[in-house]
């Protein structure tokens, strides 16, 4: 391989990591807008769909940074703390809907969903579904996340299914969801947070094992830039994020959704 494309692959590489990390915790789909441009790249193989899937791992471990204090604490106070149980419990009862069926249809939805069409679709709907429930203003019943009760916890997980079709964002659903169950904006947001380490984790290195025999060492320093880019700035966006629904509703986005969605299924024609 040429240093020149080399270089180029590693540009790719850190491209697409900067899409992760921008859009893996706003409610935009960050798989939806990876296989848009991944497309655009011409990056469209197994090793490509597997890349994408590795650097998640680097976006979601900007939340075990940021939260590590908060998460530390739980996983050691478990034992004499009831609100260091619940949580844990919690993310537990929410991880297991997505987990149990997208481990049954994992395969399946690679297969058949990932494509520029069903992404804009997901993106239009999911972009509809933000302005009813901001339009019907759910009461706000739950302010923290160490409130949230077993029961809203299962139902944001049941929400979070929905995110296996490519386009409509892990953390739209989870937010959504629970912004409709009851929790405030922020408590919403910070819970779509902690629940995609689980879930993201498993569906990462789930897919790495799967996909193991097709990578090489090779594929190492491109596999390296996005995981670190993705990273450094999911870290930048999480406190962004945290800081503006904290103030704002989550208009802006459903129509960026139903805008972006749009022109996909115009330049697709």
């Amino acid at each position: 391989m040429s240093a020149a494309t080399a270089a180029g692959l590693l540009g790719k590489a850190a491209l697409l990591g900067l899409v992760e990390g921008i859009t893996e915790f706003i409610p935009v789909s960050s798989t939806g807008h990876l296989i848009v441009v991944s497309r655009w790249l011409g990056e469209l193989d197994e090793r490509a769909k597997t890349f994408d899937i590795f650097i998640q791992l680097g976006a979601i471990l900007a939340i075990v940074w940021l939260y590590r204090a908060r998460l530390t604490h739980a996983v050691l106070a478990a034992g004499r703390e009831e609100a260091s149980r619940r949580f844990l419990a919690n993310l537990i009862i929410a991880f297991l809907p997505a987990a149990v069926v997208g481990f049954l249809a994992h395969d399946w939805i690679k297969t058949h969903l990932f494509n520029s069409t069903v992404v804009a679709i997901a993106l239009i709907v999911g972009g509809l579904a933000i302005l009813l429930i901001e339009r019907w203003c759910p009461p706000t019943r739950i302010e923290e996340v160490d409130s949230v009760p077993p029961g809203t916890a299962l139902g944001v997980g049941l929400a979070q299914v929905l995110s296996l079709i490519p386009g409509t964002s892990r953390s739209g659903a989870t937010i959504m969801g629970g912004y409709a169950l009851g929790l405030s904006r922020t408590a919403a947001t910070e819970f779509s947070f902690f629940l995609s380490i689980p879930i993201m984790f498993a569906a990462t290195l789930y897919d790495l094992h799967k996909s193991w025999a097709a990578l090489t060492a090779a594929d190492a320093p491109a596999f390296a830039v996005g995981f670190v880019v993705a990273f450094a700035s999911a870290v930048v966006v999480v406190k962004a994020f945290l800081a503006y629904v904290s103030r704002h509703s989550f208009a802006a986005f459903a129509w960026y959704r139903i805008v972006f969605g749009a022109l996909l299924l115009v330049l697709l024609r």
